[in-house]
């Protein structure tokens, strides 16, 4: 009994921090400005971590690995479980702007804006797999590279002797120790994101409402819908009632620290301790969650269609047709590839929504706006979805009764 208090009360913690600094925020408006710095500390503090980490546990998860056959079984299921549940995000968000259309009411002043040019799809192409340099690969805004590097690296010391190699003892030992090193910090997250949000709500709260208050009004219960009855379901699937009673025993730090952060790779070191609470194989969380972090965007998912059901309001062009809703959901989940795990990264999806659906330069300020605004609860569902995508993803790989093996 004492041990279960001690899981359910770090939540509660962190969710008192905030609220505290939210207040102070509100208290003392533009003063609070003042405590970012102690904020900043802690995003500094995990971002530094991260790569490292990444590096780490994927390539030790699949060096590690003597069955490919198993590594292969994994990707392709996570690929499946990331689109998949990307489809039904998509189901939720359209049924949403059809009843409640965004841009109902609001009266904006477009501005004339530069927009940067868009990237050519190529250059995409190239430029999300791999970086020309090996010095980029430390940079967090890079992590799909990393990600397949380690990939690549690991599998390699799985074909020269695996755990048993050097190297294999070196990763193993690694690992072990950078998942020492983020509880550490995680012990100054309650201040480090109270401190965060006092400067968040004291320099933007009175702007956070206005002409984007129906999009918010529309956002905000969506996603707390889409928490509340995706997730369970997912659960569910994933391991039946027991599924459910874990996840939610289990999903609130992830989800409260990406809501605090607006950060899917500061929440990463979380959703691994979440993971291996609710009983994921280790190799599957290992692997799952950061690609997750980079790949896996329902919360993203949900906000790129209304983004685009919001600038075709104030275009006044009538957001209905087969073609019209196809090329929102690919354009969407393209937006959620593209997003890095840092704050405000959603800017390459909203310049390609501009772009790809041919929106005039003047869209890219309005849609960033509710990037901005929207930033908390979607990377909350980004973030805590991928320990339920990891859940799903074990599932699939080891068979109905997996949750029972690992518990």
């Amino acid at each position: 009994m004492k041990e279960q208090k001690g899981k359910i009360s770090f939540p509660i913690i962190l969710l008192t921090g905030i609220i505290i600094g939210s207040l102070v925020g509100v208290v003392f408006r533009e003063k609070a400005v003042v405590l970012k710095p102690l904020g900043d500390i802690f995003l500094n503090l995990m971002f530094t971590a991260v790569v490292p980490m990444v590096f780490v546990s994927i390539a030790t998860a699949v060096g590690n690995m003597v069955n490919m056959t198993r590594l292969r079984k994994i990707l392709f299921s996570t690929v499946l479980t990331f689109i998949g549940t990307g489809l039904i995000a998509s189901v939720y968000v359209f049924i949403a702007v059809k009843i409640f259309p965004p841009a109902v009411g609001t009266k904006i002043a477009l501005q004339s804006t530069t927009m940067q040019e868009a990237k050519s799809s190529a250059d995409l192409l190239v430029s999300s797999f791999t970086v020309p340099d090996f010095i980029d690969l430390l940079s967090r805004r890079n992590m799909l590279p990393l990600i397949i590097f380690a990939t690549l690296f690991g599998f390699c010391v799985s074909h020269c002797g695996g755990e048993e190699s050097p190297i294999g003892k070196v990763l193993n030992n690694l690992n072990d120790i950078m998942m020492k090193l983020i509880n550490l910090i995680m012990w100054y997250a309650p201040i480090g994101l109270g401190a965060y949000f006092a400067s968040l709500v004291g320099e933007f709260g009175p702007n956070l409402i206005g002409d984007y208050g129906r999009t918010l009004l529309i956002y905000y219960p969506l996603c707390l819908l889409y928490f509340f009855t995706a997730f369970p379901f997912y659960a569910f699937l994933a391991g039946g009632k027991e599924g459910i009673k874990r996840m939610f025993q289990y999903i609130y730090s992830p989800a409260i620290t990406a809501f605090a952060t607006q950060s899917s790779m500061a929440t990463l070191p979380v959703n691994m301790e979440t993971c291996k609470k609710i009983g994921v194989p280790k190799d599957i969380s290992d692997l799952v969650l950061p690609m997750g972090a980079t790949m896996h965007m329902d919360g993203s998912v949900l906000s790129s269609i209304v983004k685009i059901s919001f600038l075709f309001g104030i275009f006044q062009t009538p957001f209905t047709g087969i073609e019209t809703y196809f090329l929102s959901i690919v354009v969407s989940i393209l937006a959620a590839f593209v997003l890095s795990g840092a704050p405000g990264g959603g800017l390459v999806g909203e310049m390609l929504i501009v772009s790809l659906f041919g929106f005039p330069p003047e869209a890219f300020p309005l849609i960033a706006t509710i990037g901005f605004l929207v930033d908390p609860p979607a990377t909350s569902l980004n973030a805590s979805g991928d320990t339920i995508a990891s859940m799903l993803v074990a599932r699939m790989v080891e068979g109905k009764d997996w949750l029972h093996r690992h518990i």
